[in-house]
């Protein structure tokens, strides 16, 4: 192994030593705890060291990098304290994520440490969103981002490197290459002959390094890194190394040739680098003894300081209160009375304008949003008077584009995805339900989006372009999901949904943009989220619902001027508004759940539950579910009127009064 000391100082060659040798010495010390059960899984390093290490120390301390499970380095060589690691891969309280994640799924924004979740693939998106913020500021700084051989195949990979070369992003993309995806060779994973090769596709610059000489690994980092700010540009690493444990401990190395072992060990990024120092006279061997004793102490110091640590005393309190960054909404009121009449695509759009004007760190996101103005025209002039930097047509890439507005936050900025059908958001599933909806909860971190959600059917569009896929998301804690039925309550909760540092899923009735009409007050306002409104008083039935079923219900109650009906809608399903869901059962007795999803799974049956736990006194008849039928919603328009819950309504209504 060739070492190239460049212009470093004898110092700065033996404080690399202490940052490569610490994460070894803590390793060690963790299998030891591993075998004696204080602590349940580890993912080892060993053998990796100087790709973490060196790549850390090549960056600047306040610029964002996303390791993975494998990179103890990158949180050491951030001076992350070690008694702190040591509580959270206990699951202690005082650990990063208060005991809720393992091992290294968690962040810390104090030290620029963002870091993975399981699917291994999300995290290259968030790369892009923080430099995407370091590009929009005009910072000189670069973002960092691992991924191993295996995470290449995954199509956030694909996303990523695609998204950021098309937006000349600052990001390195840098690929631990060990030869194994767990048990799978490199062989079953891929067919180029270097990875780095997939740099060519994309339009960047890629290098291949040995990955176990840290000087190497230093000296390339820091020129890839100023090439990046520099010319504004991504850059694909591939850095060659071999993993000497299992994939986990549990799963041992059976699976790999023994001859692999004995090559990979002569070419130990410590016990090379060591033999280095000893041959230049940087060092001696007293010295390097001295060194790993200090370490070792600092690690057994540290360590008792974990174990004193209090047990956790679960609070179920604290667990639902950290569901959600807090909040407290303005309820900002609109000046003097002036209203106009406009349409539901016209509030909108003047909720996002007014925004955009209120926040200059708000960035609109999607496909075709800019000069297009997007697929159904509500940003159209946006990039005319805010410019292409903030009103951003994306490629066609969901979830990378989910998991900008993500890295977007990490950095305090606001942003604002458009789907260009609700449809589509399965494709960006991932970064919604595993990333945004949990890293509050999982490690302090807000994540200030809103995803934008033309959804629902009347259009004739078909089982992909017409779904009403609302519950899947309120299924989901950390989520708000938000499903506005009139211009004046559209204007109010974009705002209301801007002005959230959560993320919000909003829905947006496409047969509603241009149908439904009503006043709209002018200037900036919030129209409170989680409140239900009641759109209409009455002592027979309650109608509780929301989106189009708002306006099926009022048009119906207008033709049935003999029954007194009490519509309340919805307007935020999650979270949703019990107090006024009550008062509504206890006005009539009698309550129709009334929703354009379909029947099975749809939140009906969850507000139907709740109704029959804690208003069960109040109730004079069943609950009655009005949805959609349980199929695919069809093309033909007879096909979709008969899907519709609205064919079914009357039926429904008349089942519930003569009970």
């Amino acid at each position: 192994m060739n070492f190239d000391r460049k212009n470093l100082t004898d110092e700065e060659l033996v404080s690399i030593y202490k940052e490569l040798l610490y994460p070894r010495l803590i390793e060690e010390k963790m299998l030891v705890l591993l075998r004696q059960g204080k602590i349940s899984k580890w993912f080892s390093g060993i053998g990796q060291e100087a790709i973490a290490v060196g790549a850390t120390l090549a960056m600047q301390q306040d610029e964002w990098i996303m390791p993975l499970h494998r990179n103890l380095g990158v949180f050491t060589s951030r001076k992350m304290p070690l008694h702190k690691l040591f509580m959270q891969w206990q699951g202690n309280k005082d650990g990063y994520s208060k005991g809720r994640e393992r091992s290294f799924h968690f962040g810390s924004k104090e030290h620029y440490v963002c870091g993975m979740i399981s699917h291994l693939g999300p995290q290259l998106a968030l790369a892009d969103g923080a430099a995407l913020a370091y590009k929009l500021r005009q910072d000189n700084k670069a973002s960092l981002a691992f991924s191993g051989d295996g995470g290449t195949s995954e199509g956030d990979f694909h996303e990523a490197l695609n998204t950021a070369a098309v937006w000349d992003l600052p990001v390195i993309f840098l690929i631990e290459n060990n030869g194994y995806g767990l048990s799978t060779p490199v062989n079953e994973q891929y067919r180029c002959e270097r990875l780095v090769d997939k740099a060519i596709g994309y339009g960047m610059e890629g290098i291949r390094i040995d990955g176990n000489n840290i000087l190497e690994v230093f000296d390339t980092l820091k020129g890839v890194r100023k090439y990046c700010v520099e010319n504004q540009k991504p850059y694909l690493v591939e850095c060659m190394t071999f993993r000497m444990r299992g994939h986990e401990e549990a799963s041992g190395v059976k699976y790999v040739p023994k001859e692999l072992f004995e090559e990979w060990e002569q070419r130990d990024p410590i016990t090379n680098y060591e033999h280095y120092l000893l041959s230049i006279g940087v060092i001696g061997g007293d010295s390097i003894d001295q060194i790993r004793n200090e370490l070792k102490k600092q690690i057994d110091t540290e360590l008792q300081m974990a174990y004193s640590a209090p047990a956790i005393v679960p609070d179920t309190k604290e667990e639902v209160k950290d569901v959600y960054a807090p909040h407290v909404q303005q309820y900002i009121g609109y000046e003097g009375d002036v209203v106009s009449e406009k349409r539901l695509i016209d509030a909108l759009k003047d909720g996002l304008h007014e925004s955009m004007q209120r926040h200059d760190n708000l960035v609109l996101m999607g496909q075709d949003i800019a000069e297009y103005g997007g697929a159904f025209k509500i940003t159209e002039g946006f990039v005319s008077e805010f410019g292409k930097a903030r009103v951003r047509n994306t490629p066609l890439c969901e979830s990378a584009i989910v998991g900008s507005a993500l890295g977007l936050s990490l950095e305090g900025f606001k942003s604002v995805m458009e789907m260009q059908f609700a449809d589509f958001v399965t494709v960006g599933f991932n970064q919604i339900i595993n990333n945004l909806a949990k890293i509050y909860y999982r490690w302090g971190q807000n994540a200030d989006v809103v995803i934008r959600m033309p959804a629902g059917g009347g259009v004739g569009a078909g089982p992909f372009h017409s779904q009403s896929n609302e519950a899947w998301f309120v299924h989901t804690p950390g989520l708000k999901v938000v499903y506005p039925s009139t211009p004046a309550d559209a204007k109010g909760l974009i705002i209301a949904a801007i002005n959230d540092p959560n993320p919000v899923i909003f829905f947006e009735h496409k047969a509603l943009y241009r149908s439904v009409s009503g006043e709209v007050p002018a200037g900036y306002y919030e129209t409170p989220i989680g409140k239900a409104r009641l759109v209409q008083q009455g002592s027979d039935i309650s109608i509780i619902t929301y989106g189009s079923g708002v306006h099926w219900a009022t048009a119906f109650a207008k033709e049935h001027t003999d029954i007194s009906i009490d519509i309340l809608d919805l307007r935020t399903l999650l979270p949703l508004d019990y107090d006024a869901i009550k008062e509504s059962v206890r006005r009539t007795g009698k309550v129709l759940l009334l929703h354009e999803d379909t029947l099975t799974g749809g939140i009906g049956g969850e507000i139907s539950a709740w109704i029959t736990e804690n208003c069960f006194e109040l109730l004079d008849a069943p609950i009655i579910r009005c949805a959609s039928l349980d199929t695919p919603i069809p093309f033909n328009i007879e096909l979709e009127k008969n899907f519709m819950a609205s064919a079914r309504l009357g039926e429904s209504v008349s089942k519930l009064l003569n009970y």
